[in-house]
């Protein structure tokens, strides 16, 4: 799968049903190759733009499912929120 398959994927919390928004980016783990986690701009405004600057850091580990159109994820929102 590639970056662009994760960017056209919604990505919904499935501990509230909310939708967060498209994957912006993912980090990796330079030594094993290996996803470490998603990130999603808040409020999923055009990468980041327009919105209040916050993006959402997902661990990989909390990727439920990938499906066609979806990334359902189990977080607790409080949690994985930044500022940049």
């Amino acid at each position: 799968m590639r970056l662009c398959d994760f960017q056209q994927k919604e990505v919904i919390n499935a501990c509230d049903c909310r939708k967060l928004g498209y994957v912006a980016d993912l980090v990796f783990d330079e030594c094993s190759g290996c996803i470490e986690s998603i990130i999603v701009p808040k409020g999923g405004k055009l990468c980041g733009w327009f919105g209040d600057g916050g993006e959402y850091v997902i661990p990989f580990c909390c990727i439920q499912k990938i499906g066609p159109d979806i990334i359902l994820v189990e977080v607790h929102e409080e949690k994985h929120h930044r500022q940049k």
